[in-house]
């Protein structure tokens, strides 16, 4: 995966309407330490979220707010598609059903239809099952390297976690 994907998918969760600094936390943490499988299961993950958001703007009835999570989900599907590696017969397959999840976004988008969002999180949570079952058999190393070292535990507080950092480096980044 390109570093440009990575720093997308940082900053899908950076900026995510709604998304809690713990959730933003542990999402960024998550991503600088997944390898290839997990980052798509991450990416599903968060089309997932951005399905509720639709949904929850299509029964509140905001327009606005409903196209604007249609186009992070049109966002991620962008990046699973460019993400897929054409020399695997697999990805013929997702191709297609990304293709169809677009078709449905287009739908969706154009006349507010709620069944169509609803095939859209079908498909999208079959996938994101699957893949949670492939990220189990990959053994790659993380995309990203050179990242900081998080411990986290409970400490002195009833109920508290708090996460330090160890291992500071000043050429933290990406592995090529």
């Amino acid at each position: 995966m390109e570093r440009k994907f990575i720093r997308e998918l940082i900053l899908y969760v950076e900026t995510r309407y709604g998304m809690t600094k713990e959730l933003k936390q542990e999402y960024t943490l998550r991503i600088s330490q997944a390898n290839k499988t997990q980052l798509i299961t991450i990416l599903y993950e968060m089309t997932l979220l951005y399905i509720d958001e639709a949904e929850e703007a299509l029964a509140g009835e905001d327009r606005t707010e409903f196209k604007n999570a249609v186009r992070k989900i049109r966002g991620c599907m962008n990046e699973l598609t460019a993400s897929l590696n054409f020399e695997y017969e697999l990805a013929g397959n997702l191709l297609q059903l990304y293709l169809y999840v677009n078709r449905e976004l287009v739908k969706a988008s154009s006349h507010y239809d709620r069944e169509s969002m609803e095939h859209v999180r079908m498909v999208i949570s079959q996938l994101h099952k699957a893949y949670a079952q492939i990220e189990k058999q990959d053994q790659s190393g993380p995309v990203m390297g050179n990242t900081q070292t998080v411990y986290a535990g409970l400490t002195y507080g009833r109920n508290t976690l708090t996460e330090n950092i160890a291992d500071s480096v000043s050429n933290r980044g990406f592995c090529v």
